[in-house]
């Protein structure tokens, strides 16, 4: 495994990678996202295979229904975690862990990045998208919503399959319904590996020796 040794060679590979990624994750995501909000109606479908869909929608980001106090702090949490994954970023490069929990640290923070840009930036930047219109670049200031409470732009949409009408509970049902965007998979994606590659580098926490991968 390739590390970086504090005490040795320095860092600096580690870092450009670090930041290659969560610049590279933030253009790509937001492209993406600029090109459907500006070029799609908001519930717009265009048919990329018979399971895969660019469908628009918007994620208002409120957990449980709740209304403007809850956006306001669920943007705000958002930042937080940020801000801690960032703190924390620096600190396992500065202690020589493997380059590969390295690249999936990075992943997931630029796709908490790529999400919180629409919460703080696309309300003030673009006119509201409606299913009749689609959005536009507007003075800065003057779009659809105050600062952090922007709506997530989502529109991957992997229908794989419909449950048979006769099975209980799930008939009729389409197998995977949600709609999101590359942000949401640079996050998943690296938690998943995360969770099954390096659990023993998570628990170990800031505790980790470089010397430790060769025990």
């Amino acid at each position: 495994m390739d590390n970086c040794q504090p005490e040795g060679r320095n860092c600096s590979r580690q870092r450009r990678i670090a930041l290659i990624i969560i610049l590279s994750v933030l253009v790509i995501d937001q492209i993406i996202k600029i090109l459907v909000k500006t070029g799609m109606t908001l519930g717009e479908s265009i048919d990329i295979t018979p399971w895969f869909k660019i469908l628009f929608v918007e994620n208002n980001g409120m957990a449980f229904g709740m209304e403007i106090i809850g956006k306001l702090f669920l943007s705000l949490f958002r930042i937080g975690a940020i801000g801690f994954f960032v703190w924390y970023l620096f600190k396992i490069l500065d202690k020589g862990f493997p380059t590969g929990y390295i690249v999936t640290v990075s992943f997931v923070i630029a796709g908490a990045m790529g999400n919180l840009v629409d919460c703080m930036f696309y309300g003030l930047m673009f006119t509201d998208s409606t299913p009749f219109r689609e959005a536009a670049l507007t003075s800065f200031g003057d779009g659809y919503a105050p600062f952090l409470y922007g709506k997530v732009v989502d529109m991957f949409y992997f229908p794989l399959w419909t449950w048979p009408e006769w099975m209980p509970f799930v008939g009729g049902d389409i197998f995977f319904e949600p709609v999101f965007n590359f942000a949401d998979s640079c996050i998943t994606c690296g938690v998943i590996i995360l969770l099954l590659f390096y659990t023993r580098l998570i628990n170990m926490g800031l505790h980790y020796k470089a010397a430790d991968e060769e025990n």
